[in-house]
């Protein structure tokens, strides 16, 4: 059961960053606008009520904005992380583990995520809010309390 949920959630995650893609795309947006044109050049629609008419225009608005904002957000997102890489890379205690974090799995996130608390809760408990771990530091400790467990 485990294992099906992962095939599940790895291919949702693979569709996920396609659709994203794609309607972040510039020639997806063309094709949508020219689906748009397409309808509005056709007779029928202007023999629709005027309130029709209007719902149909509001309703091609929304539809083009959002390749519009999806554009916008992958750019921004882009650049997000580009600028979160350079910080990581640029530090020396820091770890590179985290660049590109925005290209892994849910689940690998996730045991990040674990590390991460293990170092908050280590930095809680020194009671000195200034100390600096790294990510490796904290990996190294559970390793060695795991073979200390064995």
């Amino acid at each position: 059961m485990k294992t099906l949920y992962k095939t599940i959630e790895t291919a949702f995650e693979k569709f996920s960053f396609a659709a994203t893609r794609v309607l972040g795309n510039s020639i997806t947006f063309l094709l949508a606008l020219l689906l748009v044109a397409r309808y509005f050049t056709d007779d029928k629609v202007y023999t629709k009520p005027r309130h029709q008419i209007i719902m149909d225009v509001i309703f091609s608005i929304t539809f083009l904005s959002i390749f519009i904002i999806q554009k916008s957000v992958n750019r921004f997102s882009a650049a997000l992380h580009l600028k979160m890489n350079e910080l990581v890379a640029s530090q020396d205690n820091a770890s590179n583990r985290i660049i590109n974090v925005e290209e892994k799995t849910e689940e690998e996130i996730r045991d990040l995520a674990k590390h991460y608390t293990k170092i908050a809760e280590n930095v809680k408990g020194s009671g000195s809010m200034q100390s600096s771990q790294s990510i490796e530091h904290v990996i190294e400790e559970v390793k060695k309390n795991v073979e200390k467990e064995k």
